[in-house]
């Protein structure tokens, strides 16, 4: 494992990081015995950064880790995300008193008194816009509540919004290799303001990791059954946006750039890391093979530049003209 600096936060994390989405649901059953197995895994291959939210299991994902942290005297990180249990989620709602209910919730789930690091979680895009957000925030890191704040987001444009913010420590955006647009787009200007940047649904719901087909089945409460095309929440959190039959379509292209013996997950996600500005990826795992797995990505050598060329071909013809504008 080898470690980036995570923005303004200063906290050095693992490259590969741990998404705790699927342990917490929505990604069909896991049980508890697994989830643990799996966080205690990462722990052991060098993982320090764990990424949840506070609406992943209804708190679930937050009480896994915080079982972990008990079990487990290294020291580690953990973000989580406010604003996803408003109903209806609109832009008023992200105010104190609600953002203060919700950070109380998850201190209390966490079984901490301090947040490493707490994200808005894709509000409606005025959010971004407000100041006065941004100030309740800082209200929270001056009473102790929070130790940093950042923003998870849809699109580019309200990263590009957000970071106009100066206390803006983090972005989590999606991006993988059929979502590019954050490396032309935005990237630069993070670098320029010291953002960290957390890569999500970086194996794009799995359609990466090579292993699907057409024929493949999804449990009736994977969001890969039921939101395909946005009906619980924005369509690009499943499969990147990318239409299904394209995406397989995408991967057999990208095989022939893999090198013989390594599994396609490990070079997604060790394309990734060629960004510099990508503070880590943080993929999700329901077991501890594929947290071992997703760890290897982190110490592959380098891709060649013939392989990135390869990859942003594959993007441009098949990936870009359905994903690109609406990002």
């Amino acid at each position: 494992m080898n470690y980036r600096k995570l923005g303004k936060t200063g906290y050095d994390v693992s490259s590969i990081s741990f998404g705790a989405w699927a342990i917490g649901g929505t990604w069909g059953e896991v049980s508890e015995a697994d989830a643990m197995a799996a966080l205690h895994k990462a722990l052991d291959v060098g993982i320090n950064f764990f990424d949840t939210a506070d609406v992943y299991g209804d708190g679930r994902s937050e009480r896994l880790i915080a079982r972990l942290r008990r079990e487990r005297p290294e020291p580690f990180y953990v973000a989580t995300k406010a604003g996803r249990r408003l109903s209806p989620h609109v832009a008023g709602g992200y105010n104190a008193a609600n953002l203060r209910g919700f950070i109380e919730r998850s201190l209390q789930n966490l079984e901490t008194e301090t947040i490493d690091l707490l994200q808005l979680h894709c509000p409606p895009p005025e959010v971004y816009q407000r100041d006065e957000v941004y100030g309740v925030l800082d209200g929270f890191v001056q009473e102790g509540l929070l130790r940093a704040y950042g923003v998870s987001v849809e699109a580019v444009d309200e990263a590009l919004t957000a970071i106009k913010h100066p206390n803006v420590a983090t972005v989590q955006i999606i991006f993988n290799a059929f979502r590019s647009k954050p490396a032309e787009q935005f990237f630069a200007a993070a670098r320029q303001a010291d953002v960290g940047i957390l890569a999500r649904v970086p194996l794009a719901s799995g359609l990466l990791t090579g292993k699907m087909t057409a024929q493949s089945r999804f449990a009736p409460d994977d969001h890969r059954t039921f939101n395909r095309h946005g009906e619980a929440f924005d369509k690009g959190e499943t499969f990147s946006g990318v239409d299904y039959d394209t995406g397989l379509a995408a991967v057999d292209e990208l095989r022939p750039l893999v090198p013989d013996g390594m599994p396609l997950a490990e070079f997604a996600l060790r394309w990734i890391l060629m960004f510099p500005e990508v503070s880590c990826a943080i993929p999700g795992a329901k077991n501890p093979a594929q947290v071992e797995a997703n760890a290897r990505a982190a110490d592959l050598p380098p891709l060649t530049e013939e392989q990135m060329r390869g990859v942003a071909a594959v993007y441009d013809r098949l990936i870009r003209p359905q994903v690109q504008a609406l990002w």
